[in-house]
């Protein structure tokens, strides 16, 4: 099974947008990563998003140019500030590849606590729109087996 974990793309300010919609830098960013992960061939039967509209509106780009038919779902327990345990618990029920659209900290902790078994153990440092995937071994490990930023993507 393979978890592509994401971090929201670019968002509005508070200031500017109370509910923090995604920007347009956000939405170019996130349809240039579906592009390539499209293009990639890569695919996920579940999508998870924190509710967060700048999450939700990450998620469904993504879905919509990689896998139309995967099921998504907000949940409730990966806000930024959530403790990791209660989605950690989640994650060995979850059925074949799936995307995680969610926060700092949360996505970071995430990473770090399937990777080395410690959640304050930084190994990757996220940025709006970035994508981690991990890969689970057959001893249950997790490993990751790429990262890409947008800014890496062509315009």
């Amino acid at each position: 099974m393979s978890l592509y974990l994401v971090q929201h793309g670019d968002a509005l300010s508070e200031e500017v947008d109370p509910v923090r919609r995604l920007s347009e830098k956000g939405k170019s960013d996130a349809g240039r990563m579906a592009d390539f992960l499209a293009a990639a061939g890569v695919s996920f039967s579940h999508v998870i998003h924190s509710g967060k509209k700048r999450a939700e509106q990450t998620a469904r780009i993504l879905a919509a140019a990689v896998s139309p038919s995967a099921d998504i779902e907000a949940a409730p327990d990966i806000a930024p500030m959530d403790d990791i345990h209660a989605f950690k618990n989640r994650v060995p029920v979850l059925k074949g590849d799936t995307l995680v659209v969610g926060h700092l900290p949360f996505m970071g902790k995430l990473v770090s606590s399937l990777v080395c078994g410690k959640e304050d153990i930084p190994i990757v440092s996220f940025r709006p729109g970035t994508i981690v995937c991990l890969d689970q071994g057959e001893d249950g490990g997790w490993s990751i087996i790429g990262m890409i930023r947008p800014r890496l993507l062509r315009r």
